[in-house]
């Protein structure tokens, strides 16, 4: 489908659009993924998703968790974080995968609108800086460690040098995960298989031990003080999305193998990192004697620790390093990317101009550079503790509305939508939910309502959400969902199958072409318009109206 010559946009008004579509063609940031560029199969897509959770972090926040509260209630944090975050992650990861959409694509259509959704993107943007930080750190201290580098230039060095790597998008990311996770598995798992063996009266102090806190037995105060530090983790899911929207079609075929990748590595990566905490308190319970508390949370010191059991000293700090470099290239650069496509995401809509993704790589990793340098690693558990607040209250909203709102009540449409024109600017049902399950659950993190409510506050977010979510679309009878029902277009946005339609059409702004769910009909031409041409489409000109009450 083109357009006559006659009818084209003259090249001075197209410029804007071309460059910015020519920049999102490598990961198609902002938009759909079109069935063209999704060649790879389930199971090297759901190895590049499980890749970027190699991070470190974990074996700190286990540790943290243990040190203080006891071994009995550090295990219950976890598995009751892990419950939540299974359960809200597996709606977000089978849309993503399944529609081939980001989560901020998800969320615009699952409660919040077009505009709204703009605040779950800076939390999300936040999410992806913090963890680079933390990352970042724990490789300076590896280098400072191994290399006698000084901390601040070991913060410089683990910032600079993902940059190269995150410029490719999804091409050279999945090839970077796929072959670094054998060599990272064995690193991490391999000490803690030989303490286990060798020395079995480990397993009995790290099962004893009552924390720092003492006390005996599980402390429901401590065991949800744990959970919401370990709650902050919840957004990972978005990361995980990053990758699962470049899912192949399900077909009967492949359904097996598509089912199998997309719980493996959406709300399965959660079992992953649940391990690495519970393994952190290990090595943290093993360490204490000898290194202290402090040292006892780094994982490079719980590492050098574990390799000095079992291998030569002369060996024990490279391999160290090698695995803290290995595991912060491996999840840094799925931060640095996944929170540029956030930021560009937040800036493109709000302005309606497309500065490049490289822009917003670059800023990300001046944020994280900096809270490295104000030395975040020493209040990682009261930064977490905070955050978990924001990330609940927005994946337990977005959560919710999928499976109540579009399932149960079906007061939102099930096929989710993300195209301006097609939505609302702001939807009351998700941005209600979350600005007052986030707001009310940081009044009582910070003791707003009493000391004794203070470990509550990750509950309150999530039961506030949850609550709220199906109230607010109840009262608002789903009105605020579409602005129109129609996109213009006759052919159908799905396949027999189900899956987003292969259809090509020739955008008349850019001239490039897309798949069907990536367009809609110009509001002044006889022709369609891609979604990205739309949302830096300044003047409205292409934008269709809204459909009459």
């Amino acid at each position: 489908m083109t357009l006559p010559d006659s009818s084209r946009q003259p090249p001075e008004a197209a410029a804007p659009a071309d460059r910015a579509v020519n920049e999102t063609l490598e990961d198609y940031t902002l938009r759909f993924a079109p069935r063209s560029y999704r060649r790879w199969t389930p199971m090297v897509v759901a190895t590049t998703a499980l890749g970027g959770i190699a991070y470190l972090a974990d074996f700190s926040i286990g540790a943290g968790i243990g040190l203080t509260h006891g071994t009995a209630n550090a295990l219950t944090s976890i598995l009751v974080a892990a419950v939540v975050i299974f359960v809200t992650g597996f709606p977000l990861a089978y849309y993503g995968a399944r529609y081939n959409i980001d989560l901020d694509l998800i969320t615009r259509g699952s409660g919040f609108g077009y505009y709204g959704s703009v605040l779950t993107s800076v939390i999300f943007a936040s999410f992806t800086f913090i963890f680079f930080a933390l990352e970042g750190s724990i490789m300076a201290q590896g280098l400072k460690l191994g290399l006698g580098l000084p901390l601040w230039l070991g913060y410089l060095v683990s910032t600079c040098m993902v940059i190269p790597l995150v410029v490719y998008g999804m091409k050279a990311l999945s090839k970077l995960q796929v072959w670094t996770t054998p060599l990272w598995l064995l690193l991490m798992v391999g000490p803690l298989l030989y303490l286990v063996i060798t020395d079995p009266g480990t397993v009995h102090t790290f099962l004893s031990y009552t924390g720092s806190r003492g006390g005996s037995g599980i402390n429901a105060a401590s065991v949800l003080l744990g959970a919401g530090v370990c709650l902050s983790l919840i957004a990972q899911i978005g990361e995980q999305v990053d990758y699962l929207r470049f899912m192949p079609p399900r077909t009967e075929q492949n359904r097996r193998a598509w089912w199998t990748a997309v719980v493996l590595a959406g709300p399965g990566w959660v079992v992953f990192g649940a391990l690495k905490q519970a393994i952190g308190v290990f090595l943290a319970v093993y360490l204490l004697a000898a290194a202290g508390p402090a040292a006892a949370t780094e994982p490079i010191h719980q590492f050098t620790g574990a390799f000095a059991a079992m291998m030569p000293s002369w060996l024990v700090i490279p391999l160290a390093v090698v695995l803290v470099v290995i595991s912060q290239i491996k999840i840094n650069v799925t931060n640095a990317y996944s929170g540029s496509l956030a930021w560009t995401n937040s800036f493109t809509r709000v302005t309606r101009r497309y500065p490049g993704r490289m822009v917003f790589v670059l800023a990300n990793l001046a944020c994280a550079l900096v809270l490295m340098e104000a030395d975040m690693f020493r209040f990682l558990n009261a930064v977490l503790g905070f955050y978990s607040n924001c990330a609940i209250a927005w994946i337990v909203t977005v959560a919710t509305d999928i499976m109540v709102n579009k399932y149960l009540l079906k007061l939102s449409p099930k096929v989710p939508e993300f195209r301006r024109g097609m939505l609302h600017a702001v939807n009351p049902v998700g941005v209600v939910s979350f600005t007052a399950a986030s707001g009310l659950s940081i009044a009582l993190y910070f003791h707003a309502l009493g000391d004794a409510l203070q470990p509550y506050s990750p509950v309150a977010a999530a039961l506030i959400a949850f609550v709220l979510t199906p109230l607010m679309a109840v009262l608002t009878k789903g009105r605020f969902y579409l602005r129109r029902t129609t996109d213009g277009i006759d052919a159908p946005l799905l396949d027999a199958d189900g899956n987003p339609s292969a259809v090509t059409y020739t955008c008349h702004v850019c001239r490039q072409e897309f798949e069907r769910p990536d367009v809609t009909a110009c509001q002044r031409h006889d022709q369609v318009v891609c979604s990205l041409c739309l949302s830096t489409d300044r003047t409205g000109t292409h934008m269709l109206p809204a459909a009459p009450a």
